[in-house]
């Protein structure tokens, strides 16, 4: 059996978020910045990994600093659209009835695929009713590594947003986020299934990716996730720069609204050229890592 869609939203920084061995940290105080805005209001901006273990907690220590001090949470786009949403996505991943994957794919793709979800005990019927891109989602969940949605960052700071009584909003809505999967073309999504699944070759290792994130290493997070696409490269851009960009109007907003905002977001999406770091610097802001 195919086994259900989670939730997509984890799945946008998968390469650094998922499969990490054991690990135990707890000095750093993670990928936290307070960002200072040309006029002087301020938001904090944190990375999240969107699945840990109950033994990653405590968070680090700047998570708390940054949401004591904040009175409205934004994340990449609001959990309830977001769970509204995931049917729709897996909706929108199965082909409609008298179509399947083999009439969309390269025979030689499909061959592969067919004796690859053989291996699973997943029968021909079950995977070929869906899309490329939804069996990327399908197939790569964190829960038999130990990992949990439930657990990740942008749930823990939801629910304490609740409990606080602390607006939250989206960077995003549920159709723009969805589309980062959803509106990619055929050969696009045939690329990406074929890049998901074959080794990149890359090393580094979750117990790295994972311990660059709790001291704020976000340009090593940023390398990792391109070093996944470098195969697909469009597809990087996709997931994160192209996010990047569309998102800076928010912040903006954000910093001349007259709240505090937390803004958290997949912790690959704050370094290199185009990230979120990157592209607020070159709008005069300042920036300080807690």
């Amino acid at each position: 059996m195919v086994p259900r869609l989670r939730s997509h939203l984890a799945i946008l920084v998968l390469p650094i978020a998922l499969c990490f061995p054991g690990f135990e940290a707890r000095a750093a105080s993670g990928c936290i910045w307070r960002v200072t805005g040309p006029t002087g209001r301020t938001l904090y901006l944190g990375g999240s990994v969107h699945a840990l273990r109950s033994t990653d907690y405590p968070l680090p220590s700047g998570y708390n600093r940054a949401f004591e001090a904040s009175t409205r949470i934004a994340l990449e786009v609001d959990r309830k659209a977001l769970e509204t949403s995931s049917s729709g996505l897996l909706k929108a991943g199965k082909y409609p009835k008298g179509d399947n994957l083999k009439n969309h794919v390269d025979p030689r793709t499909y061959d592969y695929l067919r004796r690859l979800f053989a291996l699973l005990k997943i029968p021909e019927e079950k995977f070929a009713a869906y899309r490329p891109w939804c069996l990327v989602l399908l197939l790569e969940s964190p829960s038999a590594s130990g990992f949990s949605h439930d657990l990740g960052v942008d749930e823990f700071i939801t629910n304490r947003a609740r409990a606080n009584g602390k607006a939250i909003v989206g960077l995003e809505t549920a159709d723009e986020h969805s589309a980062v999967y959803s509106g990619l073309s055929d050969r696009q999504s045939e690329a990406l299934l074929l890049v998901s699944l074959i080794p990149s070759g890359t090393g580094g290792g979750g117990d790295q990716t994972l311990t660059a994130w709790r001291r704020g290493d976000v340009e090593t997070l940023s390398r990792s996730l391109h070093a996944a696409y470098a195969d697909f490269p469009a597809f990087a851009d996709r997931v994160l720069g192209a996010r990047n960009r569309r998102w800076i109007p928010k912040f903006e907003s954000y910093l001349t609204s007259g709240q505090t905002y937390f803004v958290v977001v997949g912790a690959a999406h704050l370094g290199g050229g185009d990230g979120l770091l990157a592209l607020l610097r070159a709008r005069n802001c300042k920036l300080e890592q807690l």
